[in-house]
C-alpha cells in the first residue's frame, strides 16, 4: 500500500499532470482538499472509489483514514491544491507516515505563482530587471514568520515577490513594501488563477489596496510585486542571440 501525494495544480482540471491522473485512476481511496479541487479532477478516480473531503478534518482524522486504507491494502491518492513543495501542509503528514512506516510518493503540480504569471501574460524573470523570485507570506494567527524572513528583509533585495495568504492584510503589505519598491511599483493580485471565475486586479503599491478591496475569498489570492510586471524596455535574453548560439552551438547555458 502506498499513499500518493499529488499536486492537483491551481484549479483548472486539465492542469493536473498525467502522472497525477494515472495515480488517481489506480487508487481505490482518494483524500482531496475540498473546494480547492474541481469535481472534474475527482472524475479520474476509479468507479466505486472512496472519496473523502478533508477540508474540515483535523490531521489525526486524515491519518486515521490512511491507516484504514493501509490495513485494507488500498493505495491512497492524496490530492492537494497547487504544488506540494510550498504551503501544502504535506510536511506534517509525511512525518506521521514515516513514524507509521507507511510508504508514500510525491507528484508535483503546477504552482499558484506559475498559473498567476500565465494569467497575467508575464515572465517573472527579465534580463537586468529581475532575476529572482521570492515565494513568501506574511505572519498570521496560525503561524509566525521565522527570524530573518520578515517582509522588510525580503523586500530589501528588490526581488519580485509572490506573497501568499496575505490579501486580508494588503494595506499593511503596501505600507511595509513601499519604502523599498516605491509607490509606483507594479502590483498584481490574482484570485483563483485558472478557474472559470479567475479575477485579476492590476495596479501599483499606491492604489492596489483600494482596487483589490472588493475581491471575494480574500485569503486564497496571490499578490505579485515587482518591476517585471510592467517593464517592456528590457534587453533580449542572450539565449537566442546569434553570437551566443554561435558560441554554444549545442545549446549552452545563458
Amino acid at each position: 500500500m502506498t499513499v500518493h501525494f499529488i499536486g492537483a495544480g491551481p484549479g483548472a482540471p486539465d492542469l493536473l499532470t498525467l502522472r497525477g491522473r494515472d495515480l488517481l485512476a489506480a487508487s481505490p481511496v482518494c483524500l482531496y482538499a475540498g473546494s480547492l479541487i474541481p469535481p472534474e479532477v475527482l472524475g479520474h478516480a476509479p468507479e466505486g472509489a472512496r472519496l473523502v473531503n478533508t477540508a474540515s478534518m483535523p490531521l489525526d482524522d486524515i491519518i486515521a483514514e490512511i491507516e484504514r486504507a493501509d490495513a485494507a491494502g488500498h493505495d491512497v491518492a492524496r490530492l492537494q491544491s497547487g504544488d506540494l513543495s510550498v504551503y501544502s501542509a504535506v510536511g506534517e503528514q509525511l512525518r506521521r507516515l514515516d513514524t507509521l512506516g507507511i510508504a508514500y510518493t510525491l507528484t508535483p503540480g503546477v504552482p499558484a505563482f506559475s498559473a498567476c504569471a500565465a494569467a497575467l501574460g508575464r515572465e517573472l524573470t527579465l534580463p537586468e530587471v529581475g532575476q529572482t523570485l521570492i515565494l513568501t507570506r506574511t505572519e498570521g494567527r496560525a503561524s509566525a514568520m521565522p527570524p530573518g524572513e520578515s517582509l522588510e528583509t525580503l523586500a530589501a533585495s528588490g526581488a519580485t515577490l509572490a506573497i501568499h495568504l496575505s490579501l486580508p492584510v494588503i494595506e499593511r503589505v503596501v505600507e511595509r513594501l513601499t519604502p523599498f519598491y516605491g509607490a509606483d511599483c507594479p502590483v498584481a493580485v490574482v484570485l483563483r488563477a485558472s478557474w472559470p471565475d479567475e479575477r485579476i486586479v492590476r495596479g501599483t503599491l499606491a492604489d492596489i489596496a483600494e482596487k483589490a478591496g472588493a475581491l471575494p475569498d480574500r485569503r486564497s489570492a496571490l499578490i505579485l510585486v515587482g518591476p517585471v510586471l510592467a517593464r517592456r524596455d528590457f534587453r533580449d535574453s542572450a539565449l537566442y542571440d546569434a553570437a551566443h548560439i554561435a558560441r554554444y552551438p549545442r545549446g549552452g547555458i545563458e
